[in-house]
C-alpha cells in the first residue's frame, strides 16, 4: 500500500501504478462551491532558473479541472458512466478528494479569511503589504474578519477596507505564498501524520479509477518544462485558493510556480487571458490546453491554438506532439 521509501524520503512522493490501458477523462464542467475544482496528479521536477517573462517564447494555457485533474466528474458521474467506471467508488472518491481540499485551505490557506476576498492572481494585493516580518505575527488575533463574519468587507469584484484590513488582507496572501512555494515539492510534510498517509492513498485509488489520466498529464507538463523558453500557466475558474489547494494535493506544485496561476472566478477566462499575453508579450506563441467551451471561445477569438482535451488518449497524444516539437 504505502511506498516501501520512509516518511521522510523523497517527502512522501507519491509512485503511480503500473499504466493500465484503458484511456480516460471527462468532460469539464464548472464545479459548484463546494466541489468546484479538480484534482490529480502531481509531479515532481526540480525548477531550473526561471527565464525572463519577456524571454519565453511560448506560453501554454492550461485548463485545470477535466484537463490536467479529474475531480468534479467523480462527483456528478460523468466520468463513471462515460468511462464505465464504478459510479459509487468514483463519487466516493471525490467527495474524499473534496474534503482534502477544503480541508487543506482552510486549515493552512487562510479560505475561511479569504473566501470572501478572492484574488485572480496571488499578488494582487501585495501592493498593500509594507514587508513587515511575519514570522512572529499571530493571523488569529488581528482582528481582519468583520465582526459578523459576513465578509462585507469584500463586495463584488473589488475589496473595501481600510489601509490596515488591506495591509492584513495582503499579510494572508504573501503568507499563502510563502506555504505554497515552500511546500509545493513537499506536500506530505505540509498535511502532516495521518493526513499524509491518507493522501497517498487517495492519490493512488484515483490513478487506478481513472487510468492515470494525471501521470499523462504530468508527463505533458514535464515536457513543456523541460524546454528552456516555454512555460506552462495556469487558468482555472476555480476560486484561487482551493485552486491552489487542488495544485498540491494532485502533486502540481512544480509544474505551475504560483505565479503561474490565475483563476477566472470573478472575471472570466478572456480577462485571464489578456493578463496573461500581456505579461509574456506578443512575441511569445500561446497555445491553450482545455476542455471546455469557454477556454476554446477565447483561444478562437484571440488566434491562440487550442487542443481539446476530452480523453485520456488526448494528452497522450499531446504528449507526442511535444516529444516531435510539433507544439
Amino acid at each position: 500500500m504505502m511506498p516501501n521509501h520512509s516518511p521522510e524520503s523523497h517527502t512522501g512522493e507519491y509512485h503511480p501504478p503500473p499504466s493500465p490501458p484503458t484511456p480516460g477523462k471527462e468532460e469539464g464542467v464548472p464545479a459548484r462551491r463546494g466541489s468546484d475544482g479538480k484534482l490529480r496528479g502531481r509531479k515532481r521536477v526540480s525548477d531550473p532558473a526561471p527565464p525572463l517573462d519577456s524571454d519565453i517564447e511560448r506560453v501554454f494555457i492550461w485548463d485545470l479541472d477535466e484537463t490536467i485533474i479529474i475531480f468534479h466528474s467523480l462527483l456528478t458521474g460523468t466520468f463513471s458512466s462515460r468511462f464505465g467506471k464504478d459510479s459509487s467508488k468514483a463519487v466516493s472518491l471525490g467527495l474524499w478528494m473534496e474534503e482534502m481540499i477544503f480541508n487543506l485551505a482552510d486549515s493552512r490557506l487562510f479560505f475561511n479569511d479569504l473566501e470572501e476576498c478572492d484574488q485572480v492572481h496571488i499578488d494582487d494585493v501585495a501592493s498593500d503589504d509594507n514587508g513587515q516580518d511575519l514570522s512572529t505575527y499571530n493571523f488569529g488575533t488581528d482582528g481582519f474578519q468583520s465582526p459578523a463574519g459576513t465578509g462585507s468587507l469584500c463586495l463584488g469584484s473589488g475589496v473595501h477596507g481600510g489601509v490596515d484590513w488591506m495591509r492584513k488582507l495582503a499579510f494572508r496572501y504573501r503568507r499563502v505564498k510563502e506555504i505554497y512555494s515552500t511546500y509545493k515539492n513537499n506536500v506530505g510534510g505540509l498535511l502532516g501524520s495521518p493526513k499524509r498517509e491518507e493522501w497517498l492513498q487517495l492519490r493512488r485509488e484515483m490513478e487506478v479509477l481513472t487510468d492515470l489520466w494525471l501521470t499523462q498529464a504530468l508527463k505533458a507538463l514535464a515536457l513543456i518544462n523541460s524546454r528552456p523558453n516555454c512555460v506552462n500557466v495556469l487558468v482555472t475558474t476555480t476560486q484561487l485558493i482551493p485552486a491552489l489547494s487542488k495544485v498540491l494535493l494532485y502533486g502540481l506544485g512544480s509544474a505551475f510556480p504560483i505565479e503561474n496561476i490565475y483563476s477566472a472566478t470573478k472575471t472570466g477566462k478572456e480577462s485571464c487571458f489578456e493578463r496573461v499575453s500581456q505579461r509574456f508579450g506578443r512575441r511569445a506563441v500561446y497555445v491553450v490546453i482545455g476542455d471546455g467551451a469557454e477556454e476554446e471561445t477565447v483561444a478562437k477569438k484571440k488566434n491562440m491554438p487550442f487542443w481539446r482535451v476530452s480523453c485520456r488518449a488526448d494528452l497522450e497524444a499531446l504528449s507526442h506532439a511535444l516529444e516531435l516539437d510539433y507544439l
